[in-house]
């Protein structure tokens, strides 16, 4: 199963607002539970975030593919599960 490998700021109001996003369609969709959240907050590992291509957070990433950054929805943050759930062969509608 893919990985969602989200890059933030402690001080961002977009990732604030993407938390809430996530716990929101987590809630929604049972299913993407069983993805694996592994955050990065990017000024504390600078070491991790340098060897990952993006500019705005939040980002995130499924299997070192960019699914999206900066601002984000529902649309994007359910894209990212769908494409992590993907990686595991279940198709989510």
């Amino acid at each position: 199963m893919g990985e969602i490998l989200y890059f933030y700021l402690s001080s961002c109001p977009h990732c604030s607002k993407a938390d809430r996003i996530i716990r929101s369609v987590v809630e929604r969709y049972p299913e993407f539970k069983q993805v694996k959240i592994r955050k990065i907050e990017e000024s504390l590992k600078p070491e991790i975030a340098d060897k990952y291509d993006y500019y705005y957070v939040p980002c995130f990433f499924v299997n070192g593919k960019k699914i999206f950054e900066g601002p984000a929805s529902v649309e994007k943050v359910c894209d990212a599960f769908r494409e992590a759930l993907k990686e595991n062969n279940q198709e989510i509608k």
